[in-house]
Order: C-alpha cells, then structure tokens, then sequence
C-alpha cells in the first residue's frame, strides 16, 4: 500500500495547524510522527486516515497499481488511539466477535488467540467497563494490530501500559508488522524506536 500526501494542510478556524505536508508512505515502511504536545501530531495522522478532512492539497491511496475509492479507505486502515472509545457494555469477547463483522483479523488469528497473546484471559467474559485504562489500551491495541489490513495508524500506542504492556506492544510490532505500512504518532522514542523514517510535524507550519 502507498499513501502520497501533496501540499495537504489542517486548518481550525483561522489557525493552520499544519501546511503543504508533502510525504509518500509505503508498504513496509515503519514511519513516527513527532512533535510537541498540542503541535498537530494526531491531527496529521486522522487526516491520512481519512477521519478529518484536509483543507488543502490531496491525498491518493493506492494498493499496487491500482488507487483506492477514498470512501472505501478504512477497509485499509486500522487505528488504535487514546481518544478511540471501545463498546463497554461489551465483554472483551463480544467486542472482538462484533469487530470481525467489519474487518477481518490476520488469517489463522481467532479470537481466542488474541485474547491470550494479550494477557486478558482472565477478563475475557468481563464488561470492558470494569476493564482498567491498561487493560482497555491492549484492547484497543488488538483491535488494530490484528485486523487484516495493510496499513496501519497508532496515536501514542503506550497511553496507559505499564512497561510490561510496552513490551507486549513491541512484540507484537516486531510479530504482526514486518510487512505493513506502520505510522505512529508520538513525541515519546520507546514508542516509535522502531521506525525507520522520522517526520517532524514542526517543519510543516
């Protein structure tokens, strides 16, 4: 998968949050967007997503030679983020069941599987309301590393994990990701250590 972005800018308002953002993504690529708190960081990675439209300039999707119906992007896309909400009246194995209706996880990757790889055995038929902000990021974490697609979008992966939590997290980077396109945004090095490109969203204002 290749996203290009040309010239693409945010703006809120009268405030430009950022401006002419020119960067191509490819598949196999491992990318970190970084920044200060409150500089764009999460605002650039919706707008590759899709989820906010930009204000100017463009962004093309495309899978090979051919390009992808913007419309039809989050079938390509998996995002995991703080400000995501998960179902909470769900257990843990309702959500992933309710999830696979609408995105496919990686193939051979069953429910059961990612339930133990996550440490969450034990809380599998719990309401993810009495889940803990840790346990609800690794969540949030399969969700988006275990779906079966080519790309894939993490905004501060680590909120909330403990350093055991952080390692699972690189596990599973170094397990599930070799071959997608992986994009992180994030002013913390543990997060995105393992990227090999690094954007600097301060350049873009």
């Amino acid at each position: 998968m290749k996203i290009s972005c040309t010239k693409t800018g945010k703006r809120f308002n009268r405030d430009w949050i950022f401006r002419n953002f020119s960067y191509v993504f490819i598949k196999g690529g491992h990318y970190a967007i970084t920044g200060p708190n409150g500089s764009g960081k999460s605002t650039l990675l919706q707008v590759i997503a899709g989820a906010i439209v930009s204000s100017e300039g463009n962004i093309s999707y495309e899978s090979g030679e051919q390009k992808l119906v913007t419309d039809n992007i989050f079938t390509s896309l998996a995002i995991a983020a703080p400000y995501l909400e998960v179902i909470e009246e769900m257990t843990l194995m309702e959500l992933l069941q309710f999830h696979r209706i609408f995105k496919p996880f990686l193939p051979g990757v069953v429910e059961e599987d990612m339930i133990a790889i996550m440490g969450l055995q034990a809380a599998a038929h719990k309401q993810i309301r009495y889940y803990s902000s840790g346990m609800k990021q690794r969540v949030k974490l399969a969700q988006a590393i275990f779906s079966d697609t080519p790309c894939l979008l993490l905004d501060e992966p680590c909120t909330n994990l403990d350093d055991a939590g952080t390692q699972l997290y690189h596990q599973l980077i170094e397990k599930y990701c070799k071959d997608r396109l992986v994009i992180v945004s994030s002013n913390d090095k543990q997060e995105y250590s393992f990227c090999n490109e690094v954007v600097n969203i301060m350049s873009y204002k």
